[in-house]
């Protein structure tokens, strides 16, 4: 019986591909930095039966009305916003995420990129690597304390709740806002649910964690940094697109807040010369919220777990 062809598009190891081959013939980009491109994917496409893909890749109408057999794609995350659902649902196609498993590892890195906005620790890094520790004097480098707190965590979900698992143990005071009342996470955590304008008027950090969505594009505007304190500290690891990333420059710049940490840009990559990476009070990361080794490892298994589910006409895993 021939094997199902599945289309992988970026290189990766062939210790986690190879448990997989007896299950599927494997063809695969073979750059790991530089993602696919447009035409290769399109070509690729014609005669794959299932797709493994990431974020970089989109997935949108014309991809699916030229992948004729294409039964099952694998997104590597958890978001889908590069994936055109609707037209997967038109033509038959399952479409699976890679939910819970990246949770911890995103919410240490949430909290990492908080913690070294607060206490401008990339900052005093490049202090030293410029060679301009020549003193010490009272207030050199001094940021922002971070126990004793108060967190605002817009997108209550599993990181969300991580998060806020970890802001307990520094003593912090949790705020949080969300489409639902999250009344397990009240419980547990002792997080008080807030309206989205008495979040950012209170909070300390202003966390985003919410999925992009058409509510969601650009949530954080002008107005939205305007009504923070102006010792606040913004952190930004959901999607790029959350924010309007010129009110944010602005914002910054013009000392209405204190700090901003992102891992994730509007239009991704960004280069050296983006005008938040200008700004000494930001600290800008290049979308690694996942990059651990055992997690990245666990998001791709569970990619190849879900697509060999789905040719076994079993339930996939984690469908979209």
């Amino acid at each position: 019986m021939k094997k199902p062809v599945i289309f992988i598009t970026r290189k990766i190891p062939e210790a986690v591909l190879d448990p997989y081959r007896k299950s599927f013939e494997l063809l695969m980009w073979d750059e790991e930095e530089t993602p696919v491109p447009r035409d290769v994917l399109l070509q690729e496409a014609k005669g794959a039966d299932g797709v493994l893909c990431l974020l970089t890749e989109k997935i949108d109408r014309e991809f699916f009305d030229t992948a004729g057999s294409l039964k099952v794609v694998a997104n590597m995350a958890v978001g889908f916003d590069n994936i055109d659902t609707e037209a997967a649902k038109e033509k038959g196609v399952v479409v699976t995420n890679t939910p819970d498993v990246l949770t911890e590892t995103t919410a240490d890195l949430a909290f990492a990129l908080l913690m070294a906005a607060a206490r401008r620790i990339v900052e005093a890094s490049d202090y030293i690597r410029e060679g301009k520790w020549e003193h010490w004097s009272p207030y050199m480098l001094a940021g922002s304390d971070v126990h004793g707190k108060t967190i605002g965590i817009v997108g209550m979900g599993r990181i969300g709740e991580a998060v806020a698992r970890r802001a307990k143990g520094f003593g912090m005071s949790i705020i949080y806002h969300n489409r639902s009342r999250k009344v397990d996470a009240e419980k547990e955590l002792d997080a008080k649910y807030k309206d989205f304008n008495s979040l950012l008027e209170e909070a300390d950090f202003v966390v985003c964690l919410t999925p992009l969505t058409n509510e969601t594009r650009n949530m954080f505007s002008e107005d939205t940094f305007k009504r923070m304190k102006d010792s606040a500290v913004f952190v930004n690891v959901s999607r790029g697109g959350t924010v309007d990333e010129e009110a944010l420059y602005h914002a910054v710049e013009r000392e209405e807040i204190a700090a901003a940490g992102l891992d994730v840009f509007q239009n991704e990559p960004i280069c050296a010369d983006h005008p938040l990476v200008q700004l000494k009070n930001v600290v800008c990361l290049p979308h690694i919220g996942s990059s651990s080794t055992e997690t990245r490892t666990k998001m791709l298994e569970l990619c190849l777990d879900n697509l060999k589910a789905v040719f076994n006409d079993e339930p996939p895993i984690t469908p979209v």
